[in-house]
């Protein structure tokens, strides 16, 4: 599965840059929660985790941060650096794999936006994760809502991982997409015992500028969410 995921990044990796800025549920739904739960970041030192074409990068460098991003796809990492040029540090990773060449306590921020339902078993990346905050650094991420992937993929067992795929049309080639849905529990806990405390939650609303671009999705958004965001604090 991994190397299909991969792949199909490669594949989007060109159309996902060109829409990143303005797709509504990256720029208007994911990217303002997340970005409000980092809060300040002057002077703080980010590692962007599973960092696509550099969006969030951008965002945080142009706040005064000084960010580390990886991604698995070589094509996406590619577009990180031509987007942020100069500025930041961008290489291929797997999420799943220690960081060896980091040292522990270096960051102040870690942010993992739409990235750890391609992950299977959660406890590695987060022990990774903790390993490289400073005590008292925060962990941000966002997923899609427990809730909603089990109505959308019509699951039969709540409580299971469980491998699934949809096909994405938004990026100009119908692209087959796997990943692991898991209960709203499988989320918490591998964060809880390893180190975190939970301190910020959120079911997250789309912002105004969603409903200019699909007023029809917005109104869905603020009835049922499709995402979840959570920081979590290192203990």
């Amino acid at each position: 599965m991994k190397e299909t995921i991969r792949q199909a990044y490669n594949l989007l990796a060109k159309q996902y840059n060109a829409l990143i800025d303005h797709k509504p549920h990256n720029a208007y739904y994911d990217r303002p929660n997340v970005l409000k739960l980092i809060g300040s970041c002057e002077e703080k030192v980010i590692l962007d985790a599973a960092c696509g074409p550099g969006k969030y990068a951008e965002e945080l460098m142009r706040k005064g941060a000084e960010v580390v991003g990886f991604d698995i796809s070589s094509e996406m990492i590619k577009y990180a650096k031509e987007r942020n040029k100069e500025k930041g540090e961008f290489f291929v990773h797997d999420m799943e794999q220690h960081l060896v060449q980091i040292k522990d306590n270096t960051f102040d921020v870690i942010v993992c936006a739409l990235a750890l339902h391609y992950v299977q078993d959660w406890s590695q990346t987060i022990q990774e994760f903790y390993r490289l905050l400073k005590e008292g650094g925060k962990l941000v991420i966002s997923i899609e809502h427990p809730f909603y992937e089990f109505n959308y993929f019509k699951s039969k067992a709540y409580f299971d991982v469980e491998p699934v795929k949809c096909t994405w049309n938004g990026f100009g080639v119908p692209t087959e997409m796997h990943s692991f849905r898991r209960s709203l529990g499988d989320c918490i806990a591998p964060i809880v015992s390893n180190g975190f405390f939970i301190d910020q939650l959120i079911e997250p609303k789309p912002v105004d500028e969603f409903e200019l671009h699909d007023p029809a999705y917005f109104a869905k958004l603020n009835q049922f969410p499709a995402f979840l965001c959570i920081s979590a604090v290192r203990r």
